[in-house]
């Protein structure tokens, strides 16, 4: 199969072209038509496109590009790509070394769970590239084990996420530290993030803005329903027989938090469901055999919490299930996108409580959509939605029937006792004025007046 036509029209180094052809790319994505020619003229960019987009290889071939056609040999790190977990880094390593198989460059990933001094040793063999996470990266440059100074192209990918992950501080120590004419990628999956857009005046210098997408807007190759449920152990038993009624490859399901999803799992397994944890205080040895696991087949269902939401890329997840509702319209949508990708058919199921309605009303007035309801039969709960009624029986938010009209007279008679009132209480505490007899009453006696109101009020 010969690269496509459009790949070779972007002008991009023959060896790229040729990992291209290898990796079976037929055609560049809406994003990388974009993004990958203004970055090859050097201008700072500004993206925003959804997960599964091909927005990763839209910043790794203008970077790899640009590596190959300038020579540099005595140069420190020439390109960092900053990510916000370690999953995602150890992704887009994976994606990298496939580009640079027919090159000489070198990458070195710098994340957190692994041996600081084994890193140390990465970082003096002087690798081109260096893929890492934030906190860790910082811990580097605290030792003076990194050089940024020689840096050309800086790619900040999911900047969101690490912003809501707490990493505003360590990306500015970062890019403090690079070299002041390095080329910028901020790559977001919302544009309207406060922190994104204040970050991004600080970073990137006159970008070109690259919005193919909003966070939510709306994933039409995803089927989303909702189950009702009444507590943690129906939502249990609703899981394993949904999980046994759809026909999948792999399945995610979504727990907000670390210690539930090991209840979760051990209650699948109990039901011979094979299931593994992941999430983020998990030692990274266990973390890379459990994702290992997952794509050779021998799980097939992960529990994992929002570590997993931003970067999971595994070929094959069919089904996502949120066993707890996940706290915004954002989470939401990076959850299901696990699911769905590149315009591939998606499920995803959200196991709804009494206390989690409200939560669930907010997504989908968010995103703007209408979840599906289902009913998983001979397991309805008694939760059956909020109730319309009051407890006295009177409806809410309905009009009175005609039959309980009140006459013009009775409308009229309403609104005078509506002003006596008011103006009842606008008297309280104020002296009443004389009426007019009082004032006839007065001229008569004279000076008398006061003496005789004084015997009258006693």
């Amino acid at each position: 199969m010969s690269v496509d036509k459009q790949f070779s029209e972007l002008g991009l180094h023959e060896r790229l072209l040729k990992a291209i052809e290898k990796q079976d790319f037929n055609e560049p994505t809406p994003v990388q038509v974009r993004a990958v020619p203004m970055a090859l003229l050097g201008k700072d960019l500004l993206v925003s496109a959804e997960t599964g987009s091909g927005k990763t290889a839209a910043f790794l071939l203008p970077m790899l590009h640009q590596l190959l056609e300038k020579k540099a040999p005595n140069s420190a790190t020439r390109a960092l790509i900053l990510l916000p977990t370690r999953e995602l880094a150890r992704q887009v390593m994976k994606h990298c070394n496939d580009l640079i198989s027919f090159t000489h460059l070198k990458i070195g990933l710098i994340t957190g769970g692994a041996d600081l001094k084994y890193q140390r040793a990465i970082l003096r063999k002087n690798p081109e590239i260096v893929i890492a996470t934030p906190g860790r990266l910082v811990e580097h440059l605290s030792h003076k084990t990194i050089e940024l100074a020689d840096l050309e192209v800086l790619v900040l990918d999911e900047a969101d996420r690490m912003l809501d992950m707490g990493f505003s501080e360590d990306m500015l120590k970062i890019t403090e530290a690079c070299n002041p004419e390095k080329q910028t990628l901020l790559l977001s999956a919302t544009l309207n993030h406060a922190g994104v857009t204040k970050i991004a005046k600080t970073v990137l210098k006159t970008p070109e803005k690259i919005i193919l997408n909003r966070v939510k807007d709306g994933h039409d190759n995803i089927h989303q329903q909702i189950v009702l449920a009444d507590d943690v152990k129906h939502k249990q038993e609703l899981l394993v027989r949904l999980l046994g009624q759809e026909n999948f490859d792999k399945a995610l399901v979504f727990s907000n938090t670390r210690d539930q999803t090991a209840g979760i799992s051990g209650f699948l397994q109990y039901h011979k469901i094979r299931a593994a944890v992941l999430h983020g205080e998990m030692e990274q040895l266990e973390r890379n055999r459990v994702m290992d696991l997952l794509r050779r087949g021998h799980i097939d269902v992960l529990v994992c919490t929002d570590v997993a939401a931003r970067g999971l890329d595994v070929k094959g997840i069919d089904l996502v299930v949120n066993f707890d509702m996940p706290r915004s319209g954002d989470d939401h949508v990076h959850r299901i996108g696990r699911t769905g990708r590149a315009g591939a058919q998606g499920l995803a199921i959200s196991l709804i409580s009494a206390s989690e309605w409200n939560l669930m009303s907010s997504i989908e007035r968010y995103l703007k959509i209408e979840f599906e309801r289902r009913i998983v039969k001979g397991l309805e709960g008694k939760y059956k939605g909020p109730k319309k009624l009051k407890a006295s029986g009177k409806a809410v938010g309905k009009k009175k029937s005609s039959g309980s009209k009140k006459s013009a007279g009775n409308k009229k008679d309403d609104e005078n006792k509506s002003k006596q009132r008011h103006r009842d209480r606008k008297s309280v505490g104020k002296r009443r004025a004389p009426s007019a007899a009082q004032e006839q009453l007065k001229k008569d006696l004279g000076d008398g007046f006061g003496a005789f109101k004084k015997r009258k009020d006693s």
